[in-house]
């Protein structure tokens, strides 16, 4: 994602960014309403231009409070698709706060282009890497070899291990839907209960969806308010691992203790009885190979029968999990490289930062799948032409839903709605991160999208975070991930695929699910705000 500019130092690619959400503005006087000129962010490669309030300030208050409220209740009430409603929205808080309409088309228009230039990109890519994940098998071979070599006691750990590496690369409800059969094998298998299993799972995936890039959420946050895409994946993973063990494994022992249910009889075993909703099963079926002998042994070297498998074929770990973590490695690295060394030169340093740009880390961890993972797989190339064609169309929603995300941000800040909230929260004294926490939080509760209350936090704080430090930006997304996830309830669609999957009750889907979700939200915050103390 496009990159702040650092103390000292700026990027080619944050210059890209910057330049890709140009929107002319200029100084002019005062308007008849008497309203002060503030100084906001205008996107125009990183330079502050003065942008007048297009009204009194009463007035600019009023229609994005208003915007706010029908964007939710469209949502919320209507059941208007997200797009729809932030368009509709953003238009309304434009003319409301006093742009004439072609303006406000024409700011909302160059907000959603510029960021699907610095989104777009990056999550078609990441959504073609995670179908040739699954579908080559390297998604099950990482499961399969981690949970073989693992305890009983070891088993919740490392569920919470496969949810974080699964939840990196894939989208939440995909991650969820290849997790969940995982989840009940081996539940059944290992006795365990299958809350200790479940939680630490689903602990992993969904922390990994709030704060660590390529997802959705912290790719537009980046992009929405300006911060350094290899310092936010560097602070979001450091956050990640302690979130992950306080609401995974150590929650889930208190979790099975108050939801004490069998696993269900959803998934027989690994590649049968999957059914259509297990993302999958097909590519499993096709990268079947002709059955063999093996002979299943019992302790001390005892063999009892032998029985005839046909697994399907796939990558080796090795293989799989450099594919997983390798544009996590690229990206790190340059971020590394920018903190320790930003005024270095030469052709390693050109290269370095070449080759940890997010849009060519993924897209090489992309090219790798579809050579390596194909190869592991057993997959022609009509297989891997169609698995990447079939990414992208699950995809076309959220970009639609970034893309207007990133218009509604526009219009905020050339109305000067920005600079109002931006001032307002300087002089509240409050923490810059506790606030994007709750404006996140609030969006989240009322919409029950992740999503959507990311794009819309990240639009409000974007003047906030233009005073910010690098650091600080970071952690901005991170506080604003941190609240996308707080208190998943019944309008939340995660809330019902987890109780539909592990045949919960309401009850016990809020006494499990809603409340790890909690619990990230608001570890994630504890450990923002621990952070914010030490980084200026």
């Amino acid at each position: 994602m496009p990159h702040a500019l650092p103390a000292g130092a700026a990027t080619a690619h944050a210059a890209t960014a910057h330049a890709a959400t140009a929107h002319p503005a200029t100084a002019h006087a005062a308007t008849a309403h008497g309203a002060h000129p503030l100084s906001v962010l205008a996107a125009d490669g990183g330079a502050t231009p003065t942008v007048d309030p297009s009204g009194p300030v009463a007035q600019l208050v009023i229609a994005a409070v208003i915007g706010i409220v029908v964007i939710i209740a469209l949502i919320t009430w209507l059941k208007v698709h997200p797009f729809i409603a932030l368009t509709i929205g953003a238009l309304g808080v434009g003319i409301g706060a006093g742009l004439a309409p072609d303006k406000a088309v024409t700011s909302f228009g160059n907000g959603f282009g510029a960021t699907m230039t610095s989104v777009g990109i990056l999550v078609g890519l990441g959504s073609m890497f995670g179908k040739m994940l699954v579908d080559s098998g390297a998604a099950d071979r990482v499961v399969d070899t981690l949970v073989r070599r693992s305890s009983k006691a070891a088993l919740p750990w490392t569920m919470a291990l496969i949810g974080a590496l699964i939840g990196l690369p894939m989208f939440f409800e995909v991650g969820l839907v290849l997790l969940i059969p995982i989840i009940v094998l081996v539940a059944k298998r290992s006795t365990v209960p299958i809350m200790k299993i479940a939680v630490p799972a689903l602990v992993g995936l969904s922390t990994m969806h709030a704060f660590v890039p390529p997802h959705p959420g912290p790719l537009v946050a980046i992009s929405t308010v300006g911060a350094n895409l290899g310092t936010t994946l560097a602070f979001g993973i450091v956050l990640a691992i302690p979130v992950i063990v306080l609401a995974g494994p150590v929650f889930a022992r208190f979790a099975a203790r108050w939801v004490d249910i069998p696993a269900p009889d959803m998934f027989g075993s690994r590649g049968t009885g999957s059914g259509p909703e297990d993302p999958a099963s097909g590519g499993r079926e096709a990268r079947r190979v002709p059955a063999t002998q093996d002979t299943a042994s019992l302790p001390h070297g005892k063999s009892d029968f032998t029985r005839v498998i046909s697994e399907p074929r796939s990558p080796s770990f090795a293989v799989a999990l450099i594919g997983i973590l390798l544009p996590v490695v690229l990206m790190l690295a340059q971020a590394i490289r920018e903190a320790s060394a930003p005024d270095a030169a030469g052709s390693w340093v050109s290269l370095l930062d070449f080759l940890g740009s997010p849009m060519i880390a993924i897209g090489i961890a992309a090219v790798y799948a579809m050579v390596f993972f194909a190869i592991g797989g057993g997959m022609d190339r009509a297989a891997v032409s169609k698995s990447l064609e079939s990414a992208l169309p699950p995809v076309a929603g959220v970009l639609l839903i970034v893309g207007a995300g990133g218009g509604f941000k526009q219009v905020l800040i050339d109305t000067g709605i920005g600079g109002v909230i931006a001032d307002a929260v300087k002089d509240s004294g409050i923490s810059v991160l506790l606030v994007a926490w709750v404006v996140s939080a609030l969006v989240r509760v009322a919409t029950g999208s992740a999503t959507v209350a990311t794009v819309t936090a990240a639009g409000i704080m974007a003047p906030i975070a233009h005073d910010l430090s690098s650091p600080m930006t970071s952690l901005l997304v991170l506080a604003i991930g941190a609240g996308s996830v707080f208190l998943s309830h019944v309008n939340d669609a995660g809330f019902w695929l987890v109780k539909g999957y592990l045949g919960t009750t309401v009850g016990q889907t809020f006494k499990t699910w809603t409340v790890l979700e909690c619990l990230i939200s608001v570890f994630g915050l504890l450990g923002v705000l621990l952070a914010g103390v030490f980084i200026h």
